[in-house]
């Protein structure tokens, strides 16, 4: 029975991890033309991260450091 809970806990916190994993890397998935720029010409990637914000350097006339896209809270959320 012990064993059966443990691995339960497990498997739970395993998807708690990767929810919020998904959740972190989705705030940076938007359209081009969404992105805010959150850098300076030039920007290294990890200057950029360093400022908390997302770095995307595949497209070029659009901001490669830029803000990350607001994830709404549960207060927020309609149901």
């Amino acid at each position: 029975m012990e064993y059966k809970v443990f691995c339960t806990l497990i498997i739970t916190l395993m998807l708690s991890v990767s929810v919020l994993t998904q959740e972190i890397s989705e705030t940076c998935n938007m359209e081009p033309k969404q992105r805010v720029n959150c850098g300076h010409p030039g920007i290294t990637e990890h200057e950029c991260r360093a400022k908390n914000c997302c770095f995307d350097d595949r497209i070029l006339h659009f901001p490669w450091c830029f803000h990350p896209q607001a994830v709404p809270t549960e207060d927020e959320c309609i149901f």
